[in-house]
């Protein structure tokens, strides 16, 4: 690789680090910002609200046309279960390269 050639084409590798972990800063504050959401998430789904909003789902007293997916039994225990296993996968990616 020629001089210039060699230049250019680590200006460019540099470019896509900067861009890479403008990203990466970007959606880790985004991460770490939801972490209080999680907790609260996680206490409503193990509240008697969530139960009474669920019996109440169950018998129809519920707008037809109201998001409902926090109610599915499933629905938001996966995107809790998502947010650790993402934890767990920035740990090992940590451990890895550091």
């Amino acid at each position: 690789m020629k001089r210039i050639e060699r230049i250019n084409y680590y200006e460019n590798l540099m470019d896509r680090i900067g861009a890479a972990n403008d990203a990466l800063s970007k959606a880790l504050e985004a991460y770490e910002n939801a972490e209080p959401l999680c907790d609260e998430l996680a206490a409503y789904l193990a509240g008697k609200e969530w139960k009474r909003d669920f019996a109440a789902d169950e018998k129809g007293l519920l707008p037809k046309d109201l998001r409902r997916g926090v109610l599915s039994e499933d629905g938001a225990y996966n995107v809790l279960e998502e947010h650790r296993t993402l934890l767990s996968q920035m740990l090992e990616l940590a451990a890895k390269l550091v």
